[in-house]
């Protein structure tokens, strides 16, 4: 997917391009530039000696030498000072300069550590805010795969108060008690056929009806055929998609970067009527075309998935739906913090 998260050493992470937090010197140091020096070897300290350092939010390219990129970013993040220094346009600099630099190489793939969040101070959650910030403008432009790589799980924060407002969430809504759903299941067979709890026939309060025996006592007399019924659900989930997007009044490109989608994921999609998309991809296009709960269904629907109250990831994109937060970029962050997959091809 165009971005990201994950844990892990960069220096195995195999890209164009990886990024070194490195000092203004960039001689070597420690943590991510004294891994990388020793990961590329001593060919890098041989060219490195003849750029004459870099300045705090700029940043210089060198070979890959011994690591598996093609290119080392070397990029001097700032020292926090408590936010009122320009730290974060500095920090800000690291991430642009450094895109546009891989870009310039024409690399396809950049891996990015944590830039200042380890011994120069800058808090965590406001470094990665910086980051997400910095890679989402640059690809709504461009194609590239941006990888944002963390140590450990513990070096990744996100918003004390946006976590716990979803943690609740899924608390409340996950794993419903049997009779509760059984009750839920009743209410929507009454509805369905136009009927109160409290009409005959319906044994609202029979523990022992089963599901099956509630819907034969509620079937009700199909409007269409089998025919009718195939012929009026026969579109598929790339055509749902293409005339979604067309009515949304975005183009193509806008919509599969902005769901964090790879163009050529989405060209497969487009070439091939009958393509069979991943749930996370399916969810991608729906929060980069803004659908509310019930279009989110239906689009799954035609790939043959569904959001349920069973699964975390479920619930955490619902959480975002209902909040009209469509911004796959924070909600990918959520999705990480509670160990789920991430949305994108």
């Amino acid at each position: 997917m165009p971005f990201n998260i994950i844990t892990g050493d960069i220096t195995k992470v195999s890209a164009d391009a990886i990024v070194n937090a490195a000092n203004s010197s960039l001689l070597g140091g420690g943590g991510v530039d004294g891994a990388i020096h020793r990961g590329a070897g001593s060919g890098l300290l041989d060219e490195c000696r003849t750029l004459g350092g870099c300045k705090t939010g700029q940043a210089k390219v060198t070979k890959g030498y011994k690591l598996p990129c093609k290119y080392i970013i070397h990029t001097v993040g700032p020292v926090w000072q408590g936010g009122e220094k320009g730290e974060s346009e500095l920090l800000r600099s690291c991430y642009d300069n450094s895109l546009e630099l891989a870009k310039q190489k024409g690399c396809e793939s950049i891996a990015f550590p944590l830039i200042s969040s380890g011994v120069y101070g800058y808090p965590k959650d406001k470094a990665l805010q910086v980051a997400v910030n910095s890679i989402r403008e640059f690809l709504k432009d461009n194609d590239m795969d941006v990888t944002m790589v963390l140590y450990t799980k513990s070096t990744f924060t996100m918003d004390g108060g946006l976590f716990k407002s979803i943690r609740d969430y899924i608390s409340t809504n996950r794993d419903q008690p049997a009779a509760a759903k059984a009750n839920s299941f009743m209410l929507g067979a009454a509805k369905a056929c136009g009927a109160k709890g409290s009409a005959p026939g319906m044994r609202m309060a029979a523990k022992e009806t089963t599901y099956m025996e509630m819907a034969e006592e509620c079937a009700c007399e199909p409007a269409q055929s089998l025919d009718q019924f195939v012929m009026s659900h026969d579109e598929s989930f790339s055509q749902s998609l293409l005339r979604l997007i067309d009515e949304s009044g975005m183009s193509d490109v806008q919509t599969y970067r902005k769901a964090n989608i790879d163009r050529k994921l989405f060209s497969k999609i487009r070439s091939d009527v009958n393509y069979r998309p991943k749930k996370q991809t399916v969810i991608a296009f729906a929060l980069a075309l803004e659908l509310d709960l019930e279009g989110t269904g239906k689009l799954l629907a035609k790939a043959g998935y569904t959001l349920s109250d069973s699964l975390k990831f479920d619930l955490i994109v619902k959480y975002f739906i209902m909040h009209k937060n469509y911004d796959v970029f924070e909600i990918n962050q959520a999705l990480f913090a509670f160990d789920q997959s991430l949305i994108g091809c």
